[in-house]
């Protein structure tokens, strides 16, 4: 992508508001990967959500143009001191913490290996992909055509989970593995034995 984006003179963009800041095990996603963006958009991660915050980090040679060229832009709240005081004490207690490691840590220990043997198990489950606490399993009908299970099917998934406590977060026919970036090893594996234990009750 890098490449073509190189090749056309294409600005790349990269969206890290639910990924950025940890979530992927990395402090941004793209970290994983050997690409350098021209802007990255951020927002409730930075923060952990404590105050409504968004931001846009822009590259040398971007912000090189706005020397001769200014932009007159800005919001009313641009810059508010609280916000920026979120940001500042979440990222410093993220590294105090080592949140973003532990992500990465059940990912790699807890999550992925779990999902991937859930996988095994159920074949409902068309695929299985995330990194760190970022996750999306996917529910065919078929694991070989991967036709998608339909809305009803991923209603009864859905009440399915609410009755065993786990709140679910879904979208289409997938269902998104994404605990907080400090969810502990007993916790994650507790959830995922809730979520084999209702596609035992379902299929």
């Amino acid at each position: 992508m890098r490449a073509l984006c190189d090749k056309y003179d294409i600005l790349l963009i990269l969206d890290e508001v639910m990924c950025g800041f940890g979530r992927t095990g990395e402090w941004f996603a793209f970290n994983a990967f050997d690409v350098v963006p021209d802007l990255v958009t951020f927002a409730k991660g930075v923060n952990s959500g404590y105050i409504p915050v968004g931001g846009v980090i822009i590259s040398d040679a971007i912000a090189h143009t706005f020397t001769e060229r200014v932009f007159p832009g800005g919001l009313t709240y641009s810059g508010h001191p609280l916000a920026s005081a979120t940001i500042v004490a979440t990222i410093e207690t993220m590294e105090d913490e080592k949140v973003v490691e532990n992500a990465k840590h059940i990912g790699a220990t807890v999550l992925g290996p779990g999902l991937e043997a859930l996988k095994a198990k159920h074949s409902i489950i068309g695929e299985v992909r995330g990194a760190g606490v970022f996750w999306a399993v996917e529910f065919v009908t078929d694991q070989v055509t991967k036709q998608p299970v339909d809305a009803a099917w991923m209603g009864k998934l859905r009440s399915a989970l609410l009755a065993h406590k786990l709140l679910p977060f879904m979208a289409d026919n997938r269902l998104h593995v994404v605990p907080p970036c400090v969810v502990t090893e007993e916790e994650a594996r507790e959830g995922l034995a809730i979520i084999d234990t209702v596609l035992g009750e379902l299929t």
